[in-house]
């Protein structure tokens, strides 16, 4: 009788210790803020209590938690496909892709996808400093070799998207993807990188932010910017 609710007591210990456990997913980034405002200047704080979000991608939802959109549906990570990804689909469609991701098609015309549940177009000027932020999604933990992010800016204005090769004779800089906050939280450490915008003509041009996580693995957001 002692025996067996000793090993009773064993086995629900057990239970306890399995059930309390929750590994560590490992997901995949997107841009969260194509512009983002600093609270102090010279300061570097990619956490919602060190600025604010003044432009976002396409139809990107208003009033989520930071780095949650990976459980949304569809998630709003988009991998591009790995058989020769330098001619993948450079904007989610929500249907290509190793893993297809939200709607960042150009829309008709291109205002119509941004405002009231989608977060505001970018409006910036030749010059100006641009920081696009996003969430580490455990893959800038200290010890982890840094990847890069790569800002591509289109030269077509007021064009449709051209396609990814194209854009890669436009990469305008090239950013550290481990470029982060410090924090416990390694799904949902805040990170980002900044660039000067280069000179264009007055007008509207697709960005995109390309990361690439593992070799022909890349993972793409698209925003379109108005450059007055």
């Amino acid at each position: 009788m002692v025996l067996k609710s000793s090993f009773t007591i064993l086995v629900v210990a057990t239970l306890a210790v399995f059930s309390s456990y929750t590994p560590q997913a490992e997901a995949h980034s997107w841009a969260d803020c194509i512009d983002w405002k600093f609270k102090k200047s010279g300061k570097q704080d990619w956490s919602d209590k060190g600025g604010k979000c003044t432009g976002y991608a396409r139809r990107y939802p208003l009033n989520k938690a930071f780095g949650s959109l990976d459980s949304a549906w569809p998630n709003r990570h988009y991998q591009q496909v790995h058989k020769n990804p330098s001619s993948a689909l450079a904007c989610s469609n929500r249907k290509a892709g190793a893993e297809p991701g939200s709607d960042e098609t150009r829309a008709n015309p291109p205002s119509k996808a941004y405002g009231g549940k989608y977060g505001k177009m970018t409006v910036t000027s030749v010059g100006d400093t641009l920081c696009v932020r996003w969430p580490g999604k455990n893959h800038a933990a200290k010890g982890q070799k840094s990847s890069k992010v790569q800002i591509n800016l289109s030269k077509s204005k007021n064009a449709k998207d051209i396609s990814q090769k194209e854009l890669l004779k436009n990469t305008i800089a090239q950013l550290n993807f481990s470029n982060c906050n410090s924090g416990k939280n390694e799904d949902r450490r805040p990170c980002g990188g900044c660039f000067k915008v280069p000179v264009r003509a007055k007008g509207i041009y697709l960005l995109q932010w390309r990361w690439m996580l593992n070799k022909d693995e890349w993972y793409t957001s698209c925003a379109d910017i108005q450059i007055k």
